[in-house]
Parts: structure tokens; sequence; C-alpha cells
């Protein structure tokens, strides 16, 4: 009975942290720097926020072109990363 606790214990330890960890919304501040950040590169509009990846992804960015992107930012700089065509 020992062996088997020992077993499941070292089972639960040696599991991976849940996905959605990594996977979040930013928080109020992180929010604005983003916006901010999105504004000062022409965007006007986009409909989602996430951090994934070790980076910021903006899903739906709109930019004064008209133009749709899917846009990374980096983490703590919230540069502009990757900016590709949806």
């Amino acid at each position: 009975m020992l062996f088997r606790t020992a077993a499941i214990a070292a089972l639960i330890l040696a599991s991976p942290p849940a996905a959605s960890a990594a996977d979040r919304a930013p928080t109020p501040e992180e929010r604005t720097a983003i916006e901010n950040a999105l504004k000062g590169q022409g965007f006007t509009a986009w409909r989602g926020i996430e951090f994934d990846d070790g980076k910021w992804e903006v899903d739906g960015a709109v930019h004064a072109d008209g133009k749709e992107y899917q846009v990374d930012l980096a983490p703590s700089t919230y540069a502009i990363v990757k900016k590709e065509r949806d």
C-alpha cells in the first residue's frame, strides 16, 4: 500500500502544469499597454488578446489600411514581433 501511495504521489508531482496556466487573458494593466502599443502602430480594433506560447497574440487586429492581421507582441515590451494577414 505504501508503494502504491508513493507511486501515485510521484505521478502527480511529475505531471506538467495545466495548459490553461500558460494561456491567459491580459491583466487590466497589460491590456492598456497592449492596446496603446497597437494604436501606436496604426491598429484601430481587435477581437481578442491572449498570452500564449511566450508571447501576446492579438486576433483580428484591424489596421488603418483596412486589412485584418494576426499580430504577435513581445511579452514585456509589447513590440510587434510578427504580423500576418488573417
